[in-house]
């Protein structure tokens, strides 16, 4: 912890309870913010699957570095479901005290004044178009739209989004939730939008690669994960690059033979933000875990199941980057685009007001 907030402790600080506090500083340093959070003793999360991004790494490291307890509620949720969380429990002792939520979710839950801002120590690294300048919320960790596929059971494996409109492909092609309230859901269909003439300033085309699909009885409405897919219900899924790479981990032994590709016609990378409950009924132990998360023990657990660390670039150059973690990522051409505040909202819009009548529930 000695670098975690260094740079926070300098110069005359006024305190604050943790709950008020936009920094470590604030709180009167790293020391006192651990004490405060472990005399909490307890960290409320919501929708964090051990298996997602090494959130199993994660919570067993915070829990064992400073003798916290993370319980998460509702595993398998989604991003709507967690700013829900936060209105539906607002000041009850089970509110969720952080959110892990695509930036669009995030961008909608600091618009209704949802978020506590808080600038964890390397809030300056982060680049500017991962954060919100505010500090409400930052982006943690992604990864790039890819196709998983068990080619012991599919004959040649889609490489693009037109290759999953192929009729072999019958009742194959299944996502990870819906893109109302799923951000991977909601990469997807971003990234169908640009496979078909389509730009983050227009997604309808990505809904309408859907609604084709969905006629075409290629689209599969069940959930892919491991066990679904070594049962052989979800042969090929559109899941973010670090999930289906973990698969390849997760079905060695079981006959699946797992192929993953980053669709070259719909490259469209995006990052998972995180943020505190502005009620947080823990505040401290809120705010530890966001340093937790941003110090490097914790972007390099990320590296572990194959989701790429925001700060992964500052951590090259200043040498705290597991570099044979991050030698096992894909290769990807071009440096990643990402759409504006503006555009999000307003592809998310349509998509809420288009997806339901266009493709079905």
């Amino acid at each position: 912890m000695l670098g975690l907030g260094a740079c926070q402790e300098a110069g005359p600080t006024r305190r604050v309870e943790p709950s008020r506090a936009g920094s470590a500083a604030e709180v009167g340093g790293t020391a006192a913010l651990v004490k405060a959070a472990k005399k909490e003793g307890r960290l409320n999360t919501i929708a964090l699957p051990r298996q997602w991004a090494n959130y199993g790494g994660l919570i067993d490291g915070f829990e064992k570095k400073y003798g916290i307890k993370v319980v998460v509620d509702n595993p398998s949720g989604h991003s709507g479901q967690e700013i829900n969380a936060l209105k539906r429990y607002r000041g009850q002792q089970r509110a969720p005290d952080v959110i892990d939520v695509g930036d669009t979710f995030a961008q909608s839950a600091a618009r209704q004044n949802l978020l506590a801002p808080y600038r964890v120590a390397q809030f300056d690294e982060i680049p500017p178009e991962q954060k919100d300048a505010e500090a409400r919320w930052y982006n943690n960790y992604g990864g790039y739209v890819s196709i998983g596929c068990d080619a012991a059971r599919v004959r040649t494996c889609p490489e693009s989004f037109a290759d999953l409109l192929r009729p072999e492909h019958q009742g194959l092609v299944s996502m990870y939730g819906e893109p109302t309230d799923a951000g991977a859901a909601f990469a997807a269909v971003y990234a169908a939008a640009l496979a078909n003439g389509g730009s983050f300033d227009n997604i309808r085309p990505g809904i309408d690669f859907f609604a084709r699909l969905d006629r075409s009885g290629n689209y599969n409405r069940a959930a892919p994960g491991p066990a679904a897919i070594a049962k052989g219900r979800t042969p090929i899924s559109i899941e973010w690059d670090y999930l289906n790479l973990q698969h390849i981990d997760q079905l060695r032994g079981t006959g699946v033979k797992w192929k993953v590709s980053i669709p070259f016609d719909g490259s469209f990378s995006q990052y998972y933000a995180q943020a505190i409950n502005k009620d947080a009924p823990h505040p401290a132990a809120a705010r530890l875990w966001e340093e937790y998360v941003f110090s490097p023990e914790g972007q390099n657990l990320r590296l572990v199941d194959y989701a790429r660390p925001v700060l992964m670039a500052v951590m090259a150059k200043n040498g705290t980057l597991n570099k044979a973690l991050a030698a096992r990522l894909p290769t990807v051409e071009g440096t990643p685009q990402f759409p504006t505040e503006a555009q999000l909202n307003k592809a998310l819009r349509t998509v809420r007001e288009n997806w339901t009548k266009s493709v079905g529930n």
